[in-house]
């Protein structure tokens, strides 16, 4: 979809610094981890991110590190049988149908792309399991792109939350954000959400009295809060 230029609200960008700020010393995403730690690996960030969907980041990151400890190349995982991908990433949510995209995903890579990850989102999507989230979180990870924004579940409530958008699913909100956000922050802003959703804008009980950036929400949706931490 083409990205309209749009009109750019002061506090969009204020929320944004202050977030940027305050995450500082919070526990980052799993997918951030596994980015750092594997120097931005694009099979291996591709694969934690299919890994990742309804799943703790926790137990992501142990998943995706017996995986790679095993098998850390688009031919290597391709060469194991769905049951050893299985065991290798329980407990994932939904383990095996994961293994099936895993492998799946794998084996398009070694036939289509010389077992290298596509840098561009039309190519990524055709990969069995890839959607846009976890497209453009590889390409801003792995490939550095500034013209990407991910969404995820944190991103899409909380920009429906602060007021920014209006929409219903993930797609729409990546759409519309294009439109509220300067370019600059868009490579930043599916860390910056997802670290404050998991930390202080909790999809239940909204830590709203301790919220750094409680002045800029207008708390669209939000019946109760959560108590101050100490």
């Amino acid at each position: 979809m083409k990205k309209e230029p749009g009109v750019f609200d002061s506090s969009v960008a204020r929320v944004m610094q202050i977030i940027g700020r305050k995450i500082s010393g919070m526990e980052l995403p799993a997918i951030e981890k596994i980015s750092e730690g594997q120097q931005k690996d694009p099979f291996q960030i591709l694969i934690a991110t299919l890994l990742s969907a309804r799943t703790k980041d926790e137990t992501t990151l142990a998943a995706s590190t017996r995986l790679f400890k095993k098998a850390p190349t688009a031919l290597a995982v391709a060469a194991l049988t769905v049951k050893q991908i299985e065991k290798l990433i329980y407990p994932v949510g939904f383990y095996r149908n994961k293994a099936v995209f895993v492998k799946a995903t794998s084996k398009a890579l070694v036939a289509k792309f010389g077992g290298l990850v596509p840098s561009t989102l039309d190519q990524l999507v055709t990969l069995p399991g890839v959607g846009r989230k976890t497209a453009n979180l590889v390409l801003i990870l792995a490939f550095g792109s500034e013209t990407s924004i991910c969404v995820d579940i944190h991103v899409h409530r909380i920009s429906n939350r602060l007021g920014w958008v209006q929409t219903r699913d993930p797609e729409a909100t990546e759409q519309a954000l294009y439109r509220v956000i300067d370019a600059r922050w868009w490579p930043l802003v599916n860390l910056y959400l997802v670290t404050w959703g998991q930390n202080v804008c909790r999809p239940v009980y909204p830590r709203c009295g301790d919220c750094a950036i409680s002045s800029d929400c207008r708390r669209v949706g939000v019946e109760r809060v959560g108590r101050f931490r100490a």
